[in-house]
């Protein structure tokens, strides 16, 4: 009995647009003078006994391209959530009005924007090493069904130029991203 197996590029491809979405979120907490409710997800508040996002604490709204709010459900993490702000290396000064928080974004100043900038093309880079790593895997495994004459030559040729291009177009969309995240912070 001949068992045919087939090769699935869906894996790879599932596997490097999760790469992306994880490139997406690491720029979306990067500040670039602009207000964003995601730019919080990386400070975490000392409640209950564990460090909690302050998105699962109260509603985080942009007012203006220049101001955070943060609608705190519970009055007893409102000093919490002020001073994990603070602590935060993000620069930031919350000011506290009844249940609301108000977080002014300052603008960012030219040398801050460049370091910003290395910090994107570094992301950038890291993204595109994994997606590259995911190509490398696919390509590993196509070598060994080659090998063990579970495909012929002409199928390793094909899948092998399948994964390449879907490779070649996750490149594309993070070389895509990256360039409209650095015009983002470079845009005063």
């Amino acid at each position: 009995m001949h068992i045919f197996i087939m090769f699935d590029k869906n894996i790879y491809k599932q596997k490097m647009n999760k790469t992306f979405e994880v490139y997406e979120k690491d720029l979306s907490v990067l500040r670039t003078g602009r207000a964003n409710a995601s730019m919080l997800d990386v400070i975490k508040v000392d409640v209950y006994g564990q460090k909690i996002p302050i998105n699962q604490l109260g509603t985080i709204t942009a007012s203006d391209p220049r101001t955070l709010n943060i609608q705190v459900w519970d009055q007893n993490n409102l000093m919490l959530i002020d001073s994990s702000i603070k602590k935060s290396e993000m620069g930031l000064n919350p000011q506290i009005d009844g249940r609301l928080i108000r977080i002014p974004i300052p603008n960012l100043n030219e040398e801050r924007r460049n370091e910003l900038k290395k910090i994107v093309k570094n992301i950038a880079e890291q993204s595109k090493i994994s997606v590259r790593n995911i190509r490398r895997e696919a390509n590993d495994v196509l070598k060994a069904m080659l090998k063990e004459k579970k495909i012929s030559e002409d199928e390793n040729n094909k899948f092998e130029k399948e994964i390449q291009k879907i490779t070649d177009e996750e490149i594309k969309k993070i070389d895509k991203k990256e360039s409209q995240k650095e015009k983002e912070i470079m845009t005063v």
